[in-house]
């Protein structure tokens, strides 16, 4: 059951410090990690990230940076010096950019896993072709993915649908995290691609990132470990990533 929490990070959606750290101490040995996102981050900033990797927790800082190259080298930098575990950067910004990524997080003592965003779980097929995409959604992430792995970076963000293609190209040497997971009964929000816990574990997630189905939840506890419950029914079905 422990291998199953490790693989939930809970996404601490939420517009202040007191309800960032009320969430995290109640949700603390339910979950492996806590994301960070945009929105707290802008609001409460770096001291936010050592307030929470004070109490003993990881922390994956969801920035998405998208930037040339020597401004999100910098901001990696900066990261690494927070102590997060995760740091997240779009593959869209181009080799350049990711390499130049790597590279500082490979210069800090312990470098975070960098992820790359391939395409948002929030865009449909529309979206997509309205902003000049002309391959499917999944054809379009596996090129962002190829291109993040020849920059050097081990990590992918996707939504479930492009697992199985990405997982079939990079076997294990690439650590897949999926955002857009809704457990049965919960509503797809704001997200166009959504699975299962236990459908994206399946298909081969190695991490699931999972928000207001926890956090909106009457008990977020309990939401949380339902969560882990199926994440370790479906790990007992297959080789573990």
């Amino acid at each position: 059951m422990n291998e199953a929490r490790e693989r939930l990070i809970v996404a601490i959606d939420v517009p202040d410090r007191p309800a960032a750290l009320e969430a995290v101490d109640r949700l603390a040995g339910h979950a492996g990690c806590f994301k960070l996102g945009l929105e707290i981050f802008t609001r409460e900033g770096p001291a936010l990230v050592r307030e929470v990797r004070a109490r003993g927790v990881k922390v994956f800082l969801d920035l998405k940076l998208h930037d040339i190259p020597n401004t999100v080298a910098g901001a990696v930098r900066s990261a690494c010096s927070l102590g997060v575990d995760m740091l997240t950067l779009h593959a869209a910004g181009g080799r350049k950019m990711l390499e130049a990524a790597r590279e500082a997080a490979g210069a800090s003592p312990a470098p975070p896993l960098l992820l790359a965003v391939t395409a948002l779980t929030s865009l449909s097929e529309q979206d997509a072709a309205e902003i000049g995409v002309r391959d499917p959604i999944p054809a379009w992430a596996e090129r962002l993915a190829e291109l993040a792995r020849q920059a050097g970076i081990r990590g992918l963000v996707a939504s479930a649908q492009e697992l199985p293609r990405l997982r079939a190209r990079f076997g294990d040497s690439m650590r897949l995290v999926i955002p857009g997971i809704r457990p049965g009964g919960a509503a797809s929000q704001d997200q166009a691609r959504f699975a299962s816990p236990g459908d994206a574990i399946r298909a081969g997630a190695g991490f699931l990132v999972v928000g207001r189905p926890i956090l909106q939840s009457p008990d977020p506890a309990e939401a949380a470990d339902r969560i882990v419950r199926e994440i370790a029914q479906a790990m007992s079905g297959r080789e573990n990533p």
